[in-house]
């Protein structure tokens, strides 16, 4: 899967989510800042581990806060 996928995706299952417009956001939107709540992103991260089928343990979501960070936490779980 490509970033630009990605980032997609993940605008997708956040704007569902949170019931926001985020179809403009970039990866250095701070996820804070989109009015995305903790439980809000912890739904988004269950949305983006089903549909990738990888599993991101809750340990390395600590210090994440751009789109981009969360982008590269999902794109190292991918296989090659």
């Amino acid at each position: 899967m490509t970033r630009p996928e990605l980032l997609q995706l993940f605008r997708s299952s956040a704007s569902e989510i949170a019931e926001k417009d985020l179809s403009k956001v970039d990866e250095a939107g701070v996820i804070a800042e989109l009015g995305i709540d903790s439980l809000e992103l912890l739904e988004v991260i269950g949305s983006l581990e089903r549909d990738l089928d990888v599993r991101i343990p809750d340990d390395q979501l600590v210090g994440i806060q751009t789109v981009g960070q969360l982008l590269n936490l999902v794109a190292g779980k991918l296989p090659a």
